[in-house]
């Protein structure tokens, strides 16, 4: 037997940011080696952050990270770090081009590189545009441990290189990730890892990505599985995290290398013979999973808190409506950056009801945002009687007002504007481009309104109730005609988010929906409305990914487009 302490760091890196990366690696290892871990596991791409996008492809930066690799190694030797085995994922670049790495770092130098094999090309992936596949397999002993590497993809996959280090032999595997979140993700996690751990023939130590980049959110939620698939521990969700474990691992793997399958296996020694018997740690408790309805506000409040942090901005402000949207928006970004952060702004027009004033007002005494009112009749009066707008110009005018007025504080004070719609109203189209869009980032952009009122039911239980139940209670309304109600033009929400699950989210076709049982002239509508909302879309704010098809990456269709179903 071989005894090994292992070190999972769930930590949250920031894309394009070699030297900060670096500090949080060097950092994290330090803590590793505090607390006498001989192995440190970080996530994949910690080195460059991740996704990089079209980044992979400058030659420029690629060279950065390789030379940032060589350089952290050197610094954790220098720390007295170098000791510990530090499995850290970066971008690489060879004579096949750019290649998703990890390297192995140990004593001061770059002891073992391999590169991802599997690289997806669905939802918001497109990784073959980016990457070269690898080939190759690095496994190493380490204190008479077999340890071999698999990079995120390449456990989501059936064979590769999951199935050739279980034909060659080890004793442990580890997996670097960077796994975006959606709903229900986690409890597809762990039977994957069991199902892996089982196919190696070895515990599978999975280390998963935290924090927002941009529209993505990763959770962590990394673990360790035993051989037979039974979970170890489990990290908890949309956090760093630093777990250490001790595994006692048999050492009795066959030692094949060479070509094995499509790969070819090469073996390093770093530790040949195993350490004097310790005492283990006690392995930590697995983290008590989060609630569907806490999952998925935790995912929007990193979201909204990293990318306001990571593009430099300290505050932000949104428009308050009274209304629901407006309500959760705001909770989130008090509950992501902390109330003296969020500014609220009333905007009330001459179609404005007294309970949208009050319950805008109400939100921001429960709250203590910053709060003004800041009335658009007198600008809305000026646009309308100087080109002759009437009824849905008028309307829309008033919105656009309302934009303007947002970005006006934005430019003012250096605010980042919040995009308050959600993804039902994004789908087929309800919403003013220019007006109600106006922002730089979209916190329920990929939330239904019939869960956006969910959220906010959950939030006000949570303790605080931030949220007016005025706000939750009262028929939707964009206020911007008189007796306006979202039903004048659209059907009832839960109906209107089944059927748009189905259509964007299933990508069911006309004949599908008729089948599920809706009515023929309610897909008419529906369908028509979505399709021609994609101009929209192309031109809202980014937003916080928590769904199997959110708008962007995920759901790529033109904006010119004749086909309609049904036809």
């Amino acid at each position: 037997m071989a005894q090994l302490r292992i070190a999972l760091a769930q930590v949250n890196a920031t894309v394009g940011d070699l030297d900060g990366n670096s500090a949080l690696v060097a950092e994290w290892t330090r803590r590793a080696h505090e607390a006498g871990a001989h192995l440190v596991v970080f996530p994949e791409m910690v080195l460059t952050g991740y996704p990089v996008e079209d980044l992979a492809l400058r030659e420029s930066f690629a060279a950065a990270s390789k030379q940032a690799l060589t350089t952290l190694a050197a610094q954790l030797a220098e720390s007295g770090c170098g000791d510990v085995a530090s499995v850290v994922s970066y971008l690489d670049r060879d004579e096949a081009g750019p290649r998703d790495a990890v390297a192995v770092l140990h004593g001061g130098r770059v002891v073992a590189t391999q590169f991802k094999h599997h690289l997806p090309n669905y939802g918001v992936f497109d990784e073959r545009r980016y990457f070269k596949p690898g080939q190759t397999l690095d496994i190493l002993r380490i204190h008479g441990a077999e340890v071999g590497m698999v990079i995120c993809e390449d456990i989501w996959q059936e064979g590769g290189p999951i199935s050739a280090l279980g034909e060659a032999g080890v004793d442990l595997v580890v997996s670097p990730n960077a796994s975006p979140y959606e709903r229900d993700k986690d409890d597809v996690r762990l039977p994957l890892v069991a199902r892996r751990a089982a196919e190696a023939g070895a515990p599978l130590v999975y280390v998963n990505s935290v924090g927002g980049q941009d529209d993505l959110v990763f959770d962590g939620d990394s673990m360790v599985v035993a051989a037979d698939g039974t979970l170890l521990t489990r990290l908890p969700q949309f956090v760093e995290h630093l777990a250490v474990v001790d595994l006692d691992l048999p050492a009795g793997a066959t030692r094949d290398e060479g070509p094995i399958g499509e790969f070819t296996v090469t073996r390093r020694t770093l530790h040949d013979e195993p350490l004097p018997a310790y005492e283990p740690l006690r392995i930590p408790e697995p983290a008590e999973p989060l609630s569907e309805l806490a999952e998925v506000w935790s995912a929007l409040v990193l979201g909204l808190r990293d990318y306001v942090r990571k593009n430099g901005f300290r505050s932000v402000v949104l428009g308050l409506s009274g209304g629901i949207d407006s309500a959760v928006c705001a909770a989130l970004a008090i509950d992501a950056l902390g109330a003296d952060n969020v500014h609220g702004v009333s905007m009330p027009s001459v179609y404005s009801s007294e309970h949208s004033k009050s319950d805008a007002q109400d939100l921001a005494e429960r709250t203590g945002l910053h709060y003004q009112v800041q009335p658009i009749a007198d600008m809305v009066a000026t646009f309308t009687a100087q080109l002759g707008l009437t009824g849905l110009a008028e309307e829309n005018v008033q919105a656009r007002c309302r934009g303007v007025t947002l970005m006006g504080l934005s430019n003012q004070h250096g605010h980042l504007v919040l995009a308050t719609g959600n993804k039902t109203e994004l789908a087929v189209g309800y919403s003013t481009i220019y007006g109600d869009a106006v922002g730089g980032f979209a916190p329920i952009k990929d939330v239904p309104k019939t869960l956006v009122w969910e959220l906010a039911r959950w939030r006000n239980e949570q303790g605080d109730a931030p949220i007016p139940e005025n706000s939750i209670s009262k028929p939707p309304s964009a206020e911007l005609r008189p007796g306006q109600v979202d039903t004048d033009s659209l059907p009832d929400y839960p109906l209107l988010d089944r059927v748009l699950d189905d259509y964007v989210e299933g990508d069911r076709g006309y004949g599908d929906l008729v089948a599920a049982g809706f009515a023929p002239e309610l897909i008419d509508r529906v369908l028509r409305m979505v399709d021609a909302a994609e101009y929209k879309r192309r031109q809202y704010p980014p937003g916080t990914k928590i769904t199997f098809r959110a708008f962007g990456r995920d759901r790529r269709l033109p904006i010119t487009n004749a086909w309609r179903e049904g036809k």
